[in-house]
């Protein structure tokens, strides 16, 4: 198969070099690029899908990309032109913004940052700006308080499935460990004190130190926002277990139907934790690249209400720093209230739009999907089309659809799913001509499939129909019949 041709082509160093660099450099496998999350980008990049220029092309639904606003951004920048050219009040500010350096970061921009994100939680809590550490996008910010608060072999335990990326960002470099929490379809992929405890008792036999679990809230790649229960669960384990919680609300802003959102700070805040050793043990990540739809501008942050790790990661956002322009242009769009009111409503209704289409186009080919309330994507249920209810029949079944329905999509196993079957499916980063045009190729495959399965049933009927006729005769006419079939294939 192609996707393992490519694997065995980067899994083997030149034997020569290797010796010389870095195991963390000839050890592929560390940074997670042989998933198959990853292969399927590699696959598209050799044969992207344009309406124009190559129609027959592979189509991106791979990437968790928000592109359904971006003329409402395109739009502010255009009625604010002083943003881009760093004036105000029609004084120049471009020798105060090229000479600014200090990693603590544009107090303007922190602030404009903190309201936003009170905002997208209903102003129902607020935000210390001085609790705020930026880095260059939620993969340095999740690394580096991975750093701050893990040593090398000490682990994480996280709900499957989950992003593929952390298995890069939380590990490769940290020398931190991953220990899925294992959750079930039969539940929605809910969040339960059983598997929780499942977990740490897997952490303890592999004599690994539990130093917190990681959410992603709402999660990638379920689509859907922890609930009331699932987050006290969270909160007593860790408060009994004396260990940390970061939450990763990089989706909070997509949010599109009920149930709310509810952040870990409305669940301080509502348990009476702010100021307490339990708040000092839990941290937030975020970033303006899902919710804005900005990944280009490498803007993610920390928020944590421990004094020791806001000071360790202040020091360590000195590797990966959002330049000052762009903190000067956001903290200019995101102060103006107006416009961020607007683009969260009006974002929240595209997004229903866009996944509601989807969700019905799949739907019409019998396909389902787990019912979301957020992100950019869609987990589909597409086990009735593996060949086998196994890991390798779906890794056959993705190697289809990629290659022969030519659309991108991400298998369950790059998630860590614990159940084959499982697929993740973008719908934001195109038109939506895109994604009716791959619902049409998705709808040719799924036809294909039932129509041989119907022949293979109809076959086996007849069989099974024959074996039964004969049953009721005597052995003499059915050795006639085998030799009049005999004389009539000669013919």
């Amino acid at each position: 198969m192609p996707w393992r041709d490519a694997i065995l082509s980067r899994a083997l160093p030149h034997p020569i070099l290797s010796f010389m660099l870095s195991t963390k450099i000839t050890d592929s496998n560390a940074h997670g690029q042989d998933s198959s999350y990853f292969l399927g980008w590699q696959e598209y990049e050799k044969n992207p899908y344009h309406p124009i220029g190559n129609p027959d092309g592979i189509i991106q639904m791979g990437l968790a990309e928000n592109q359904l606003s971006f003329n409402l951004l395109e739009s502010w920048i255009k009625n604010n032109p002083s943003a881009t050219v760093f004036k105000k009040n029609d004084e120049s500010l471009f020798k105060e913004i090229a000479l600014f350096q200090d990693y603590h970061g544009l107090p303007s921009f922190k602030n404009a940052l903190v309201k936003f994100m009170s905002d997208i939680r209903g102003s129902t809590v607020t935000f210390d700006p001085k609790n705020l550490v930026l880095t260059a996008g939620a993969t340095s910010a999740s690394e580096t308080l991975v750093f701050c608060v893990a040593n090398p072999g000490d682990a994480f335990l996280i709900p499957t499935p989950y992003y593929p990326g952390f298995d890069r960002d939380l590990k490769w470099r940290t020398g931190a460990e991953i220990v899925p929490i294992h959750c079930s379809s039969a539940n929605g992929f809910r969040i339960t004190r059983s598997a929780i405890e499942d977990a740490y008792q897997e952490a303890q036999k592999k004599d690994l130190k539990v130093k917190g679990i990681f959410v992603t809230n709402p999660s990638n790649p379920l689509g859907t926002s922890l609930t009331n229960h699932e987050l006290d669960l969270l909160f007593n384990f860790i408060s009994t277990k004396n260990i940390h919680l970061i939450s990763d609300e990089v989706y909070s802003g997509t949010v599109f139907s009920s149930p709310n959102f509810i952040s870990v700070m409305e669940v301080l805040k509502n348990k009476n934790l702010i100021n307490t050793e339990v708040s000092k043990r839990v941290h937030i990540i975020y970033s303006l690249s899902k919710d804005l739809g900005l990944p280009g501008f490498r803007v993610g942050a920390i928020y944590s209400g421990n004094d020791d790790v806001v000071a360790a990661a202040t020091k360590m956002s000195s590797f990966g720093l959002i330049s000052s322009q762009t903190q000067y242009l956001l903290s200019e769009m995101l102060s103006d209230r107006k416009f961020t009111k607007l683009y969260l409503s009006e974002n929240s209704r595209r997004l229903k739009h866009r996944q509601e289409t989807l969700v019905k186009g799949l739907e019409k080919v019998g396909i389902r999907c787990l019912k979301g309330n957020a992100g950019l994507f869609c987990l589909v249920d597409m086990r009735h089309l593996l060949k086998s209810q196994t890991f390798q029949g779906e890794l056959e079944l993705w190697e289809k659809i990629v290659y022969d329905v030519r659309l991108n999509i991400s298998p369950g196993s790059s998630c860590h799913c614990s159940e084959p079957g499982w697929f993740r499916v973008c719908f934001a980063n195109m038109s939506e001509e895109t994604l009716i045009l791959a619902m049409q190729r998705v709808k040719s495959f799924v036809n294909s499939i039932m129509s041989k399965k119907n022949n293979r049933n109809r076959h086996q009927q007849i069989l099974h129909n024959s074996a039964r006729r004969t049953k009721s005769l005597p052995k003499w006419v059915f050795s006639l019949s085998l030799n009049q079939i005999e004389v009539g294939e000669k013919r």
